[in-house]
């Protein structure tokens, strides 16, 4: 990916919110929760759908945080077991592991890595 990414903002309002903070839908809250949503694979019409109110911006908010902690864990998971099992020889098992994270991952930062992750592996 040619752009920066940087999901701490996200982390830290979700944060905020699950500690009883209301969402408060600032233009700067709206951009970021738009970027952020595109940055996991969530479509622009959806983002722009969902933070139109403060419920549903709220909901987009935490699924974008679910979607970058979830593919992370996904990711290093197979990362780790991909390097175990091509350093015992067995590439094929690594390519499988690799090849589960793209089959779910919607996240393009975490499917790029897994591509190039398969790429070392040839």
């Amino acid at each position: 990916m040619a752009e920066s990414i940087d999901w701490d903002p996200v982390r830290e309002l979700a944060r905020r919110v699950d500690e009883g903070e209301s969402l408060s839908l600032t233009a700067e809250v709206r951009a970021l929760l738009h970027r952020s949503a595109r940055e996991v694979g969530i479509s622009d019409e959806e983002a722009r759908a969902a933070v139109s109110g403060v419920a549903t911006a709220t909901d987009l908010l935490l699924e974008t945080r679910r979607r970058i902690r979830d593919g992370s864990q996904r990711l290093m998971r197979a990362l780790t077991g991909a390097r175990r099992l091509r350093d015992a020889g067995d590439v094929a098992g690594a390519r499988a592991l690799l090849e589960g994270v793209l089959a779910a991952e919607p996240v393009p930062l975490y499917r790029e890595q897994a591509e190039m992750a398969l790429d070392d592996l040839e």
